[in-house]
């Protein structure tokens, strides 16, 4: 059986050999395809070749009744679209990841992540989503895109995105891209309301409540405004590296003009009843992320990020970011060789457009792991920065690193968090079990603040059960209804 860190070391090698795969691609299917035709055997192909590698980069498929509840109304949505004859024609994929996030391929493969699932309130909105993104496959967006701009990647401007990346150097560029890559697509604002157009059209053919596109974008609008606070950004917009569809907040007005006049079903009581009991925020088995605290159960260690930093968890790294620099947790094949392993780090950063060298590589123990360290200065075309790998042996054939970028002569900046890394016990390992929604009927004597006082967080409770419920900052509670609660369980 693969361990955890194989498993982990796995999925960045595979992820390597897509972008690599990728970039070799020279054939654009659909590219030359009328949008609403049924999908070619071309794109089939392209969607099934590629399918194993987009579920590995969004942290695994999940199975069990949430998948198939997923798949069902996905296939379903999917068949309005006129793009198959059979829902079985459609790869519908529940992924187990802590990102709000959703997209499609060529070939009838769409993605949901569990994340965005938890936010939303009925089976229309969860329609509304997959009928979004059956609706770019089926306008060929991607795929017109790509031919656009002359690129030959899979989806179009297929790349890795990272927020807040502050080097403008090609070679370098790669440090931010290491450990927390998204295979994702990009497109138009244009592009973004055809989808929407179609979604809505979607949900009317298949007798759901077409207001359902307007309020899932509201919800996830409102997460962005409760994500940008807790993490302390001035900037509410959607980060870059957290979805596919930037802005929704821009989006609502028009879904809900497309859809009015519209009536249909929401199927908000059944809906609820599916998803009670799926993993909210961070899978234990990925690590999860507790205020400035990043604690990895299975690979037993943790540190604390810096004052004034957040960190992004995904399925290959942990990213810290920050005003005063930029980090990432990571980790590379190892030898037993800790300098070797550092100056390994330092070169495939450089890549092979530039070689990057530290000035020297000092050894340290921190809480009784071996350590070594590495600084190299680099001028990225605007201003010298500092780059800096620090290394930690856990085993023979296991060792992680950071790797920062700090501002030249502040590569101190995450000292504290290099020295607060440590190896955990079995007892606190055990401590570490995931938070998952739990549906619940309100009573008389509820409110909101009762409610969200059962909320398993020690900060902006009201916020997120609001956001997480669909509820404007004026809503109350009523009797008798079906309301989302996230508490830590087994």
């Amino acid at each position: 059986m693969a361990t955890p860190i194989m498993k982990r070391i796995a999925s960045i090698a595979l992820a390597g050999a897509a972008s690599s795969a990728l970039a070799a691609c020279a054939s654009i299917p659909g590219a030359n395809v009328a949008p609403g035709t049924p999908i070619t055997a071309a794109e089939s192909a392209q969607g099934a070749e590629y399918h194993p590698q987009f579920v590995a980069e969004f942290g695994g498929e999940m199975t069990g009744p949430y998948a198939r509840y997923v798949d069902q109304v996905g296939s379903n949505i999917a068949l309005q679209s006129g793009l198959a004859n059979s829902g079985d024609a459609f790869e519908v994929t529940l992924l187990n990841s802590s990102v709000n996030n959703a997209f499609a391929v060529p070939g009838g493969y769409i993605y949901a992540t569990r994340q965005l699932v938890t936010l939303m309130n009925d089976e229309a909105e969860l329609a509304a989503v997959l009928g979004h993104e059956v609706g770019h496959v089926a306008a060929r967006h991607s795929a017109r895109r790509q031919q656009a701009a002359q690129r030959n990647q899979l989806l179009g401007l297929l790349g890795t995105i990272v927020g807040g990346v502050i080097l403008d150097s090609p070679e370098l560029a790669r440090l931010s891209q290491q450990g927390s890559q998204l295979l994702t697509l990009s497109y138009s604002r244009s592009q973004e309301l055809e989808a929407d157009q179609l979604g809505v059209q979607y949900l009317n053919r298949a007798g759901y409540d077409p207001k359902a596109m307007a309020s899932l974008l509201a919800s996830l609008a409102s997460q962005n405004q409760l994500d940008a606070q807790l993490q302390g950004r001035g900037d509410a917009t959607i980060p870059e590296w957290a979805s596919t569809h930037p802005d929704p907040a821009s989006r609502v007005q028009n879904a809900l003009q497309l859809a009015a006049g519209g009536t249909g079903v929401t199927n908000r009581d059944l809906f609820l009843s599916r998803i009670d009991g799926l993993i909210y925020g961070d899978d234990p088995e990925q690590g999860v992320i507790e205020g400035r605290q990043f604690i990895h159960p299975e690979l037993r260690l943790t540190f604390t990020a810096p004052q004034g930093t957040y960190m992004v968890n995904s399925t290959r790294a942990v990213s810290i970011n920050g005003d005063q620099g930029r980090a990432q947790l990571s980790l590379a094949p190892y030898s037993n060789d800790l300098n070797a392993y550092v100056g390994s780090v330092f070169q495939k950063i450089g890549g092979d457009q530039q070689t990057l060298r530290p000035s020297s590589i000092e050894r340290a123990t921190v809480n009784g792991l071996p350590a070594a360290y590495g600084t190299a200065r680099v001028n990225n075309g605007q201003q010298e920065i500092d780059v800096t790998v620090f290394a930690y042996e856990f085993a023979n054939d296991q060792a992680f690193h950071f790797q920062t970028v700090t501002p030249a002569g502040q590569a101190g900046n995450f000292n504290a968090m290099y020295q607060s890394m440590r190896r955990i016990s079995a007892s606190e390992a055990s401590q570490v079990v995931p938070r998952r929604v739990d549906v619940i009927t309100a009573g008389r004597a509820d409110s909101v603040r009762s409610l969200a006082q059962r909320m398993a967080y020690t900060d902006a409770q009201e916020a997120r059960f609001r956001v997480l419920n669909g509820l404007s900052s004026s809503d109350q509670i009523i009797p008798g209804r079906k309301y989302k609660i996230v508490l830590r369980t087994n």
